[in-house]
């Protein structure tokens, strides 16, 4: 086991806007988890994981239990998700993953974000092929047996594991596994009494474009600019 592989991350906004956008896409989550699977987290894995992921980001807990009761009535927003594909400066290919309620709203915001970036708005299927869906967990390492814990959950689906840090620098261990087998995986944690940091999907790159800082500075101006949309949960990139 070693330290995992991640693209470089792009430029972050200020620590108080991303927590505020982390709390409305974990709000979205859950109402997307309710609406699929009822609001009792017990019989609901969908439900368990976003609160696991809202607790990632400290989420408070009655905004937590705020936002289960907000998807129970009958005037909630019904939230779509759609992935949107696209090219960035410097043949840099990215995902922009959306929990919408209003596409047309969301493609032209989209498109807008892509051409000022310089780059441009891709029709489906023109980047995915480029990344492999794969579901991710974040552990603490502390009281496991790394390498016991490593072959037991190869049965279950596991292809990569290694370390890296969280937001505040803090080791963690990171598990990748399939994205069919993420339902497996996260029932093989659960069996063994590991509850993850967060649990999420994430897309990772085949192969990566090599760009220098200041091509860097641009693509990153771009992402920037998608992720700071109230419709964009997540954003994937190729860029090394």
């Amino acid at each position: 086991m070693g330290r995992i592989f991640e693209v470089r991350k792009a430029t972050m906004f200020a620590r108080w806007d991303r927590m505020a956008k982390q709390f409305t896409r974990i709000g979205k989550e859950i109402a997307i988890a309710v609406k699929a699977g009822g609001p009792d987290p017990a019989t609901n894995p969908a439900l368990r994981r976003s609160i696991q992921n809202a607790k990632s980001v400290n989420m408070p807990k009655d905004r937590i239990e705020a936002a289960i009761k907000r998807a129970m009535g009958k005037e909630i927003e019904n939230y779509e998700e759609i992935l949107y594909e696209g090219y960035g400066p410097h043949g840099v290919a990215i995902l922009v993953e959306t929990a919408t309620d209003n596409h047309v709203r969301t493609v032209a915001n989209l498109k807008s974000y892509f051409n000022k970036g310089g780059g441009a708005l891709g029709n489906s299927g023109s980047v995915s092929f480029q990344f492999k869906k794969m579901g991710m967990f974040k552990l603490k390492p502390e009281g496991l047996n790394v390498d016991e814990l490593e072959f037991e959950l190869i049965d279950f689906g596991l292809e990569e594991m290694g370390e890296s840090t969280d937001d505040n620098g803090n080791t963690v261990l990171v598990l990748r596994c399939a994205f069919n087998d993420f339902g497996k995986m996260q029932k093989a944690l659960e069996d063994k009494g590991i509850t993850p940091v967060s649990a999420e999907v994430e897309w990772i790159p085949a192969t990566t474009v090599p760009v220098n800082d200041t091509e860097a500075e641009d693509v990153s101006k771009l992402i920037e600019r998608l992720e700071q949309d109230d419709d964009v949960s997540k954003v994937f990139h190729n860029m090394e």
